[in-house]
């Protein structure tokens, strides 16, 4: 669930402020975050902290790619119905879904009713189920975690698209997952803190543990 992404984000660099920004709390945060409290609550508790399980990461990777083409906070807000369609994102109940299934969910009004998006989610939980005799996709993920994050001041500096998000994308179109182009992979990523994205001055910069405040390196990078 990522929020600095064409195709699975909030604002824009040219629809929302350049920096961060100061909320009534004192605390500077993501522009994308201030603009509904769903938003918020998201990002001071969720985005860019390191996400590991082959559950949640299958609950990511399905939403992300929920979320093409329309709103993360429409994604947001509709979060508890999805865990409700699909099974709490257990890959095996939704590797066996029936073309049943998949009609009874075209009917659920509290999702995202997109048949090509709701089979995605069916292939990528069979993918899920396959991946667990080569290391699962726990390991497949995080192998593609670069050894430096970007380190943006403003919403425009932040990429959308990196070599490692290609990689990535590229990684799981091979092994039989659909939805997952190089900018949704990306956006991946940044919610579960292979990258951080966060602003230089947010107050969650950093928070993933995962790399250095000073030269934004890998903390556990090999030498």
């Amino acid at each position: 669930m990522g929020a600095n992404d064409s195709a699975s984000r909030a604002p824009t660099a040219a629809e929302a402020p350049q920096g961060s920004i100061v909320g009534d709390d004192g605390l500077a945060r993501c522009p994308w975050a201030t603009t509904h409290p769903l938003n918020l609550r998201y990002h001071d508790t969720e985005w860019g902290l390191p996400v590991h399980g082959e559950r949640a990461l299958f609950e990511r990777i399905t939403l992300e790619a929920f979320q093409a083409g329309l709103s993360w906070l429409t994604i947001l807000a509709k979060r508890p119905a999805f865990r409700i369609a699909f099974a709490d994102f257990d890959p095996d109940l939704v590797a066996r879904f029936s073309d049943a299934d998949i009609a009874r969910l075209m009917g659920n009004a509290a999702i995202v009713r997109n048949r090509a998006k709701i089979e995605a989610a069916r292939s990528n939980a069979r993918a899920v189920v396959a991946l667990r005799n080569r290391g699962g996709l726990d390991r497949l993920i995080w192998s593609h975690q670069p050894s430096i994050t970007p380190a943006p001041r403003a919403v425009g500096e932040a990429p959308t698209i990196t070599p490692e998000s290609r990689a990535l994308a590229a990684d799981l179109r091979a092994r039989g997952f659909a939805f997952v182009g190089p900018t949704t992979a990306h956006a991946l990523m940044e919610a579960i803190g292979l990258v951080d994205t966060h602003l230089i001055g947010c107050h969650r910069r950093g928070s993933s543990g995962q790399f250095s405040d000073t030269a934004h390196h890998r903390t556990n990078a090999p030498c």
